[in-house]
């Protein structure tokens, strides 16, 4: 695996949100919500489309904080344009396990 910078790191902006809406994604090639988030004040709203629905329902989602990287460019998925990529692990059978703070911090802080 390649090393990277502290310079490299700050390139990236992961921060922390919370999920304000999530919806069914019919159009997705694999089972998918699509999931909208608020990255606070600075950043605001944003959308995208997460592979989460083994371990995760949508009620389950609402209000809930993730880890979101919110730079990179969008990227059209379907009719659907995912404007921020949720983070998370695959577990022993491949689904994800979200990445999330372990206690509520404000949206838009970023990692660290």
């Amino acid at each position: 695996m390649a090393e990277i910078t502290w310079d490299d790191f700050e390139k990236i902006q992961m921060l922390a949100g919370t999920v304000v809406k999530v919806e069914a994604f019919p159009e997705a090639r694999k089972p998918a919500w699509k999931v909208w988030a608020d990255f606070g004040p600075e950043i605001g709203e944003l959308k995208s489309s997460a592979q989460i629905t083994v371990h995760y329902r949508p009620e389950d989602l609402i209000g809930k904080q993730i880890v979101g990287v919110v730079n990179f460019p969008a990227k059209r998925i379907g009719p659907m344009l995912s404007q921020f990529l949720l983070t998370g692990f695959h577990d022993a059978d491949g689904n994800i396990v979200l990445a999330t703070p372990e206690r509520p911090v404000p949206n838009g802080s970023k990692i660290c």
